[in-house]
């Protein structure tokens, strides 16, 4: 067996809560796998940063790399929407094929490992079955009327079909409250659940929910303004009314993992309620996007005094302007800065694993484990991440 050493200032296993100093890691070189961790000796090259595991991006819509640079900033929801309608369908297949390659290399080379991914259709599968990135696709279903569910699943069933030919991890899953009907919510979380997975866009926005809660807002006035049917006022937050749409696709409680994207209007009384019928729920938060679309960011803090799983995603090119984890997590940091860097990373890299449940071979270094490594540069004096911070892929 041949191996290579590596070595650095800090090395963050995620196995501990605080990152060996000094330290090397030890891998085969035809396997990746790791062989050994320990104190760097003297002999060792010991680089000027970080080794971390490979980043688990947990929310990513790589099939919209091509829109790129082409949206406003600062519209809101709904204002991000209406340009998502006239702007989706702007390049041909090819170029949409192309740019999902280019992204998915370039984060592959920034180090992700694995990615929960988005898919309106099939543009990005041919990529993702040929790339060493593992992915688990979700297919998103939206409608807002009632009597095109059939029509909707059957399409979304016909794309799954597609993907498991090519054998791809994907399943259909839920949008959000707001772009579909309550029976395809339902319908789209059943078919979801069957998989053992689902990914919702939940809280993203003050705009969604009042439009749930009392049928008023910009949201609310953008779905009539175009002839949509909208759900009735509930009284509640849009994740209570998730949940609801949930219990008429299953009785609770939830063993699947669920994802929550986003999060930015969440509160106690709705992780209360999440935690009460999800036992295996993570929290996806994507800051550069939500500052982006609405310039508000999740409720860190409180995530955090909850113990929440967190973990931590990209969005998509349409509501950012990079695909890199490490922006992301220096975004975090600087807006949140009593999260500690382990805590970072065990979100962007450990806790994404486990939601995917892949945790036995990604997400930490060690022994036994092929998670890829990553080298993080430019820390400042503490080790904390910098507005100059940025990682490329080792192994």
């Amino acid at each position: 067996m041949a191996t290579e050493r590596i070595a650095a200032k800090y090395v963050y296993t995620l196995e501990d809560e605080r990152p060996m100093v000094d330290a090397y890691v030890e891998y085969d070189t035809d396997t990746s796998a790791i062989v050994s961790v320990g104190k760097a000796s003297e002999e060792d090259n010991i680089m000027d940063g970080a080794i971390v595991p490979g980043f688990v991006n947990a929310h990513c819509h790589v099939e919209l790399s091509h829109l790129k640079d082409k949206f406003r900033k600062g519209t809101g929801m709904a204002g991000f929407i209406d340009q998502i309608n006239e702007l989706r369908d702007w390049a041909s297949r090819e170029r949409k094929i192309e740019l999902t390659k280019y992204w998915m290399d370039k984060m592959w080379e920034d180090g992700v490992a694995a990615m929960a991914d988005i898919s309106n259709d099939d543009s990005s599968f041919q990529v993702k079955k040929s790339h060493p990135m593992y992915t688990r696709t979700f297919l998103e279903v939206f409608g807002t009327e009632p009597s095109q569910c059939r029509e909707v699943m059957d399409s979304v069933t016909d794309l799954w079909a597609q993907a498991k030919e090519l054998g791809l991890d994907a399943a259909p899953t839920p949008h959000s409250c707001y772009t579909m009907s309550p029976r395809l919510l339902s319908e789209a979380a059943a078919a979801g659940l069957s998989s053992g997975f689902l990914s919702y866009h939940s809280q993203e926005s003050q705009e969604e929910e009042q439009y749930i809660k009392s049928n008023t807002g910009a949201m609310y006035h953008n779905r009539i303004k175009a002839g949509m049917t909208v759900p009735e006022a509930t009284g509640k937050s849009s994740l209570r009314y998730f949940i609801d749409r949930l219990r008429c696709a299953k009785p609770s409680p939830y063993d699947e993992h669920i994802l929550l994207v986003h999060n930015v209007c969440l509160n106690q009384d709705d992780i209360d309620a999440a935690l009460e019928v999800m036992k295996n729920v993570y929290w996806a938060i994507c800051p550069l996007s939500n500052l982006f679309i609405h310039n508000a960011l999740p409720p860190v803090k409180l995530m955090r005094r909850n113990n929440l799983r967190i973990t931590v995603g990209t969005d998509s090119l349409s509501s950012n302007e990079d695909l890199d984890m490490v922006k992301e997590l220096y975004c975090i940091q600087s807006n949140f800065p009593q999260a500690s860097v382990t805590e970072l990373f065990s979100w962007a890299c450990l806790n994404g694993a486990r939601f995917l449940r892949k945790e036995d071979v990604l997400g930490s270094i060690k022994v036994g484990k092929k998670p890829s490594l990553v080298f993080v540069s430019a820390l400042d004096a503490d080790g904390r991440l910098t507005s100059e911070s940025r990682s490329r892929r080792i192994v």
